[in-house]
């Protein structure tokens, strides 16, 4: 045997990262954990769903509703995405759910597989038995990228998984013989309550066959979602139960309707399927949904799974997940960090999602069946989050996917009787929650950044009436003014500056398209942050209607002091448009440093957010809250400052404190991926602070090195010298070779490819 020589070490050390970073790119599903964040705060699901997929095919632990006695129950908002880690039962898995929210709806069309008695009520966590529920066991639980198992204790019945775009595809192994059965609860729902459903329809079609619709009045006020169902092992027999009975039942009572009739309807219906299985035998389903009809869905199953191969579905639905994920490949310190980079990525690819079916046809806002002409539609747009990184992302990772994003936007302002962009929309309704109009900032990043295919025309003209619709949420007064006045409109300070940035946005789209009048009305508008700065306090503050500042103010409450889920300390900081003339109006560039010292190291009492369901101990840094959006770009504003050491310790410190490979491992809602598209921008060294704008700011990169495969065939590389743990800091930045004397990189020059190269440091 040869002795290992120098060279042969030296060639080793060249080879083996490349090596790596190539079966990584091949299989980085291996490194996703869809447990992560579903503990606590992060209101993640774990189940079965593929990149911006229509279901969502996920379990479902409890059935805490909305409302009890008429009042909001708060443990609900632990259920928003269905599914928490630390319960012990699973009550079945529903096909639609939303990843990282914190308000909720869907949980549509719940299956649970039982045997035995037949018993058509979840019953209660504390006695299982109670109901259809299971006990489970985490140790025989099973989370992937579409595909998710679990064995279900109670019923001793191991169920499996897994998900096309339109399709969930179940298959439950009966371990014991015996009388089977399949419940299809109609009445289950996330964030349910007694009359959240408007009206369920079931059709038995033939022994293998079933169809059927509901009608739910929840977060989306009129929502419809149909689906077809399909056996693998023909029904025995069948029946419903239903809990509400209607003054008027005309003359339907001539039939038998609770058992082995085909036609089943009403507000509350829960339908059960007979089987006889031998102990071993497995029965699949599949499961198409529909916004449009029944035929809709029966025809997104023809087209998305015409077999039975559970195990190809499966196959299928990673080699999706392979592809999208694999876009960027790293290598880092610690394999933790994998799990956190490929997790985060994942979560940003959950959503928007799709919302069409196969040809095309969807439900709009006016309630009428149209067609996606040229482009997928797309819904779930949780604005207020996602327009600070997760679509600058994917400007940068998914171009294509967010210009279709948009034209799914300017399809929902063809549609609106207001003639308003999105707020918060999902499934063919708008649902108003938070505030600005936060898809001016998705569109005109979009366009400023080159997506193509986009009337970049009809899109200011969207941008703009929905800026002028004096009716939504204290604009008009925001136009008369040039602030909201707190007597007048709730949160008004925080919507008169992410008001003033929506109309920054405006301007840079106005001044691209040459169109000066709008360009020089809403650049005008963008300094509207000025008039709620207090001199005198240094921090932004409500105004009256009268002129006057309100007396009663603290700065660290989030309670009423005119901000929505933050305070003034945290808000006060939110110009991202024009931090510097901010930070020369708060003082200078030492006064603000010190000012964002203070934010990441003093103390914030529990009496200041302990009525904000939002914001948790777990997702604060001394007073600086990760947890939730408003700061997110907070911690680059240091760069402004002359001290960009403190960008990057601090930049790292966040990554390691509130993103860990745990189930409990979020510091707050991952919002629809905004959290976790903060991780990844941050992870790789630079983050959009203004949407919008062409540039980055850098950071410190947690990566070792990245590559990028850009869409239009470029390779962008993140590559670092002396990284470690410890060396957080960078001595210096090269951009193909040549020193950066900024603390900024440019879009446009990332997507013609090319190295950033940090030099890290201890010191």
């Amino acid at each position: 045997m040869k002795p290992v020589t120098r060279k042969s070490l030296l060639f080793l050390a060249a080879v083996l990262p490349v090596f790596s970073r190539q079966v990584l790119a091949q299989n980085p599903v291996q490194y996703v954990n869809p447990i992560i964040g579903t503990m606590k705060m992060g209101h993640t699901f774990p189940g079965a769903t593929v990149p911006f997929g229509m279901v969502q095919l996920s379990p479902d632990t409890d059935t805490i509703p909305y409302a009890v006695n008429g009042r909001y129950h708060p443990d609900v908002y632990k259920y928003c995405a269905g599914y928490q880690y630390n319960d012990p039962t699973i009550v079945g898995f529903s096909h639609t759910h939303f990843s990282g929210t914190g308000h909720s709806d869907l949980g549509d069309f719940l299956v649970m597989p039982t045997q035995g008695k037949l018993q058509l009520n979840p019953g209660v966590a504390t006695n299982p038995a109670s109901g259809y529920r299971s006990a489970y066991s985490h140790a025989n639980e099973k989370a992937e990228p579409a595909y998710y198992s679990v064995k279900l204790d109670d019923h001793n019945i191991q169920a499996e998984l897994t998900a096309t775009n339109r399709v969930g595809f179940h298959k439950y192994t009966f371990n014991n013989g015996g009388d089977a059965h399949i419940i299809l609860d109609l009445m289950a729902g996330i964030y349910n309550y007694d009359e959240k459903n408007v009206w369920t329809f079931v059709r038995v079609e033939n022994d293998t066959l079933i169809t059927g619709y509901r009608q739910t009045n929840g977060w989306a006020r009129t929502r419809y979602m149909y689906f077809a169902i399909s056996f693998s092992k023909p029904i025995k027999s069948y029946g419903y139960s239903s809990d509400h009975r209607n003054v008027y039942g005309g003359f339907w009572r001539k039939f038998d309707l609770n058992h082995n009739f085909p036609e089943i309807a009403g507000k509350n219906i829960r339908t059960y399927f007979d089987f006889d299985v031998k102990a071993g035998e497995a029965i699949q389903m599949k499961l198409a949904i529909s916004p449009v009809s029944t035929q809709g869905a029966l025809a997104n199953m023809k087209a998305e799974v015409p077999h039975w191969n559970f195990n190809q579905v499966k196959a299928e639905g990673q080699a999706l997940w392979n592809k999208e994920l694999s876009k960027i490949s790293i290598n880092t310190i610690r394999e933790s960090d994998k799990v956190n980079f490929y997790t985060s990525l994942y979560h940003t690819f959950l959503g928007p999602t799709t919302y069409m079916d196969v040809d095309g046809s969807y439900r709009g806002l006016d309630m009428n069946i149209h067609q996606a002409k040229g482009f997928t539609n797309y819904t779930t747009f949780s604005l207020w989050d996602t327009y600070r990184a997760l679509h600058p992302f994917f400007n940068l990772i998914q171009p294509s996917k967010n210009a279709d994003m948009v034209k799914s936007m300017l399809a929902h302002y063809d549609q609106s009787v207001h003639k308003a962009l999105p707020v918060w929309s999902h499934h063919a309704n708008e649902n108003w929650c938070m505030i600005g109009y936060h898809s001016v900032s998705v569109i005109a990043d979009a366009i400023l950044k080159g997506a193509t295919g986009i009337d970049a025309e009809k899109a200011l003209e969207a941008c703009v009436n929905s800026a002028r619709w004096k009716n939504y949420d204290g604009l008009g007064w925001y136009m008369q003014l040039g602030y909201v006045p707190e007597d007048k409109n709730g949160s008004s300070v925080s919507k008169t500056l992410e008001y003033a940035y929506d109309d920054w946005c405006i301007a840079q789209l106005a001044k691209k398209l040459g169109k000066t009048d709008i360009y020089n009305e809403f650049i005008q508008r963008a300094g509207s942050w000025k008039n709620v700065y207090d001199k005198q306090t240094g921090f932004m503050r409500p105004r009256l209607s009268d002129g006057s500042f309100r007396d009663k103010f603290d700065p660290l409450d989030t309670h009423g002091q005119g901000f929505i889920e933050g305070n003034a300390w945290n808000y006060s900081l939110y110009v991202p448009h024009a931090p510097d003339t901010m930070i020369a109006w708060m003082g200078g560039k030492k006064n603000f440093a010190r000012h964002l010292d203070s934010l990441f190291t003093m103390e914030l009492p529990d009496k200041y957010f302990e009525n904000t369901e939002d914001i948790s101990r777990d997702g604060i840094i001394g007073n600086y809250v990760h947890g939730n959006e408003p700061s997110h770009h907070v911690v680059y504003l240091y760069n402004h400052t002359g001290q960009p050491k403190k960008t990057q310790k601090t930049v790292r410190m966040i990554l390691d404190s509130m993103y860990r490979p745990l189930p409990e491992g979020l510091g707050g809602n991952d919002d629809c991926g905004q959290m976790s598209a903060w991780y990844l921008f941050s992870a790789l060294g630079f983050y959009p602070v203004a949407p919008g704008a062409d540039e980055y700011q850098l950071g410190s990169p947690l990566v070792k090195d990245a590559t990028i495969t850009l869409e239009n065939g470029n390779t962008f590389t993140v590559e670092t010298v002396n990284q470690g743990v410890k060396n957080v800091y960078v001595s210096k930045v090269e951009w193909n070779g040549v020193p950066l004397k900024t603390t900024a990189i440019r879009h446009s020059d990332i997507l013609k490819g090319g190295k950033l190269k940090f030099y890290m440091s201890a010191k």
